[in-house]
């Protein structure tokens, strides 16, 4: 398993630019906990976003960036409660890996997440990373129409 550090797919000619399209059924947290997902554990604290995926996987979204990235899939839910939301379409970077790998979810540390060959890290922002396996790639992003 390759350990991948201080990647920046901004200048990575491997790396494709998409957006995904997803509804996703949301709970908030109570209180600190950690989940694992897929990819390894995310840890959250009380308000930060319980996701679960269409596919059936769940990661957390700390409370401010999920705000800023999601919205109700009913204009009858109010922001902030559990139910189902819809992302905001959001251009990012991916790259299929090659080989297993590992890489920290922030350029600045925190929960270790890991992929096999064939899935996807994606780079939200730079240092701001995440794992994506290849099925759900495959269901939830489309090859941004501005690329």
């Amino acid at each position: 398993m390759i350990e991948l550090r201080h990647i920046d797919l901004r200048t990575d000619s491997a790396a494709q630019r998409v957006v995904k399209d997803e509804t996703v059924a949301v709970d908030f947290a109570a209180h600190e906990g950690e989940l694992m997902s897929l990819e390894g554990p995310n840890r959250y604290v009380p308000g930060d976003a319980l996701i679960t995926g269409s596919t059936g996987d769940r990661w957390v979204v700390s409370r401010e960036r999920f705000d800023a990235k999601y919205l109700p899939a009913d204009a009858a839910l109010a922001h902030g409660t559990p139910g189902a939301y819809r992302n905001r379409p959001a251009v990012v970077l991916a790259k299929r890996m090659d080989e297993a790998f590992s890489l920290a979810r922030s350029a600045n540390g925190g929960d270790v997440l890991t992929g096999n060959a064939g899935d996807w890290i994606m780079q939200y922002a730079p240092g701001d990373y995440g794992v994506v396996q290849a099925a759900r790639f495959a269901k939830v992003y489309r090859v941004a129409s501005d690329a």
